[in-house]
């Protein structure tokens, strides 16, 4: 018995025309990238298998691949995460229909800006070096190796709070020195938790298209300054996640 076909959903874009993308393979299959179409918006789709897919690494690299293909077409793209299958088109067009007042609101706020990634990971030595010049953690980490485990364990704590609080310092002094002259050249910016334990910052830009090449090199200048101590991840574009809220209710649908 063959499987039935359900619409996956990549990204919605600002167009009152039928638009085709370059095909995608997924899962080994390859399928055509179409636009399913209402009033002045469209959902990127391609019809696939009816089934959840993971997000294993070809997956998410299939879905983010034509993403970067509709943002280099298209200025005006909101993204949708990744996995939303629908039953069928006209599920998707009930869907478009419903979320319209809000992409009527998004579409100038989101036209021609892409979002820019930062995360500040400090280096090991780095990292150290701000222990052993903290005195009182230093002290406290000496009295902790002439003790027994159980002797140690309230001073152990002890230093895990110090160590605590010193990251927190030097993830401000980021947010200081890296993240808010940055801000300064984007229309909005957000700093997220930190996804590791050596992540200083973990922050999003949403730079308008003109001004990415002055953004590139206030980066540039911020990594030269800093590139003895941390290590920068930029990336990006990408379309404006950490800014539109778009909740896809898939259950819904249908």
């Amino acid at each position: 018995m063959s499987q039935e076909n359900g619409i996956y959903v990549f990204c919605a874009i600002q167009t009152d025309k039928d638009e085709a993308f370059e095909s995608v393979e997924l899962e080994g299959e390859k399928r055509d990238v179409f636009t399913i179409n209402y009033k002045d918006s469209a959902m990127v789709a391609a019809e696939v298998p009816m089934k959840i897919y993971h997000p294993k690494k070809d997956n998410l690299m299939m879905h983010q691949k034509v993403v970067s293909e509709v943002m280099s077409k298209n200025d005006t793209v909101i993204p949708i995460s990744f996995g939303n299958v629908f039953q069928s088109k006209e599920d998707v067009e009930a869907l478009l229909e419903n979320l319209y007042p809000q992409f009527e609101k998004l579409f100038p706020a989101i036209k021609g800006k892409v979002e820019l990634g930062l995360k500040v990971i400090g280096k090991k030595e780095y990292l150290e070096k701000m222990v052993k010049e903290n005195p009182e953690m230093e002290k406290m980490s000496s009295s902790v190796k002439g003790k027994s485990e159980s002797a140690a364990y309230y001073d152990r704590i002890k230093l895990g709070g110090m160590a605590q609080k010193l990251f927190t310092s030097l993830q401000e002094e980021m947010k200081k020195e890296i993240f808010e002259p940055l801000e300064e050249t984007a229309e909005a910016a957000k700093v997220n938790d930190p996804s590791s334990e050596t992540m200083l910052l973990n922050a999003a830009f949403l730079i308008d298209r003109d001004k990415e090449e002055l953004f590139d090199q206030k980066v540039n200048e911020a990594h030269e300054k800093w590139k003895d101590k941390v290590d920068f991840q930029y990336s990006g574009p990408w379309p404006a996640y950490n800014f539109v809220n778009i909740r896809l209710k898939v259950e819904e649908a249908g």
